[in-house]
C-alpha cells in the first residue's frame, strides 16, 4: 500500500453542475454544484481516497496511473490532478462511528444526565474492556 496516489479527474461541467470521473478507477464518481470548482476538488479528493481505500480492503490491485496525454476529452471537460495522502483516509475511515441504539431504565438514564456522564464512551469503554 502506498502513502500517496495521483490521478487525473475528468471535471465536466454542464449546466446542471460538475460530474467527476476518474478514468483510470472504473465506478469512482462525484459531483458538485455548478460552478463550484473549489467543492469539485474537495468531493473529488474524497471520492477517490474512499474508492483507493474500499480497493485496498478488498486486495484488488490498484492501477499506475495514465499519462494524462492519452486522455480524449469532450469541449467541457478539465483534467485535474488529483492527490490524496492515505494515511488520513485509512484514519478517518477507521475511526468513524456507527450509531447504536441502547436500552437503558429511566432512573439510570437520568442520573447519568444529571451527572453529565457521556454515555457512548462509558459504553465504547466497557465494551473495549468486555473484549480484551
Amino acid at each position: 500500500m502506498k502513502n500517496e496516489y495521483s490521478y487525473i479527474a475528468v471535471f465536466d461541467y454542464a449546466s446542471d453542475g460538475i460530474s467527476i470521473s476518474f478514468p483510470d478507477l472504473p465506478g469512482c464518481f462525484s459531483c458538485a454544484p455548478k460552478d463550484d470548482t473549489e467543492q469539485a476538488l474537495k468531493n473529488a479528493r474524497e471520492a477517490m481516497g474512499l474508492h483507493l481505500f474500499g480497493m485496498e480492503q478488498d486486495g484488488v490491485e490498484i492501477p499506475d496511473p495514465s499519462s494524462i496525454r492519452s486522455l480524449s476529452l469532450g469541449k467541457c471537460q478539465v483534467p485535474v490532478l488529483i492527490n490524496v495522502f492515505m494515511p488520513a483516509v485509512r484514519a478517518s475511515v477507521r475511526t468513524s462511528f456507527v450509531k447504536k441504539t441502547v436500552s437503558l431504565p429511566a432512573w439510570l438514564a437520568a442520573a447519568a444526565d444529571e451527572r453529565h456522564i457521556n454515555c457512548s464512551k462509558v459504553f465504547q469503554d466497557a465494551l473495549i474492556a468486555y473484549m480484551k
